[in-house]
């Protein structure tokens, strides 16, 4: 019995190794040569964006880096009659709004921090405008009454532009 076993699975076994691959049919394609065919949408790296906004002869530059809803950048605002400011991004994104925190150096002066949000659309970044908090000054009072109607308007910019500007 474990002769007849055994040389039946030697048999399948032989029968197997013998088989010449099928030639694909023309016209058709093949499974795995369907997935190689597609393109490949790579979600995991990093999405950078630039902005520009320009009021009056003020103009603001910012670049943006998205991991995954975790948000990184750089931003500069330069004024044409009052100092300048420029310094690091950093917040993460609920929805279509960056909640950011603003680390910048104004004056000459390093360590400012402002929270600014922004609402992201196809056509570009507009800021929040709100309350801020008494006690801090830095923070929103009350994020559900933040309106984004109103506030600086930012297009999306060419990158070297933009970097060139936050350097």
């Amino acid at each position: 019995m474990k002769k007849l076993i055994l040389l039946s699975s030697l048999s399948v076994f032989l029968l197997n190794c013998n088989k010449k691959p099928e030639a694909p049919v023309a016209g058709t394609l093949q499974p795995d040569t369907a997935v190689a065919t597609e393109k490949s949408v790579d979600t995991l790296t990093a999405k950078s964006f630039c902005y520009m906004g320009v009021t009056g002869k003020d103009t603001v530059f910012v670049s943006i880096d998205d991991n995954l809803g975790t948000i990184t950048g750089k931003m500069a605002t330069k004024n044409s009659e009052k100092d300048s400011n420029k310094g690091e991004l950093s917040g993460f994104k609920s929805g279509d709004t960056l909640k950011l925190t603003y680390n910048f150096e104004s004056e000459g002066k390093s360590g400012n921090k402002n929270d600014i949000y922004f609402l992201q659309t196809k056509d570009g970044l507009s800021e929040g405008i709100g309350e801020r908090d008494p006690e801090t000054g830095t923070k929103y009072a009350n994020e559900s009454k933040i309106k984004y109607a109103g506030g600086r308007m930012l297009k999306p910019a060419d990158c070297n532009i933009v970097t060139k500007s936050l350097q």
